[in-house]
């Protein structure tokens, strides 16, 4: 089992890629783990949000391995607690998924084809957050995850 965040455009705050690469080690100590980036679009002005998405759709498209676990990190999704979240990537983990795909959108968020893929979408928070900054709150959240499945003192309750 293989977890990978695929995110659209790099990370350009050095700091908060320093950050992702410590949380990014650590994780890799529990279960193999990528952090896969889509460059971003090029030109997009000329293009209307419904192009752009649907552009970023086929990006996102191409990455995609048949029987991967399709996860949206969405303000939409389904909001849960750290520990909540442990026990559902622990039911994720042993469902036998050759790879669960959790997806950062582009600006404007997912073109419909790939909301239909999805299997579940996720929300960290209904506060709006940074590209940049989700993908380090994210990444430290698979790690505290991990450490929690673990029984490790990471997580304090």
């Amino acid at each position: 089992m293989k977890l990978s965040l695929l995110v659209i455009g790099k990370t350009t705050d050095k700091h908060v890629q320093v950050l992702i690469n410590d949380y990014a080690s650590r994780l890799s100590h529990y279960v193999p783990f990528s952090l896969d980036v889509i460059p971003e679009l090029k030109s997009t002005k000329a293009l209307t949000i419904d192009q752009q998405k649907a552009m970023e759709a086929e990006l996102i498209r191409r990455q995609l391995q048949p029987g991967d676990h399709i996860v949206l990190l969405d303000e939409l999704g389904t909001e849960r607690r750290s520990v909540e979240f442990a026990t559902w990537l622990g039911k994720r983990l042993a469902a036998g998924s050759r790879r669960i795909v959790f997806i950062v959108g582009g600006p404007y968020g997912f073109d419909a084809a790939i909301h239909q893929l999805a299997a579940e979408e996720i929300s960290l928070s209904q506060m709006t957050f940074s590209h940049q900054l989700i993908r380090l709150l994210f990444v430290e959240q698979l790690y505290r995850a991990c450490t929690i499945m673990r029984g490790e003192p990471y997580h304090h309750e």
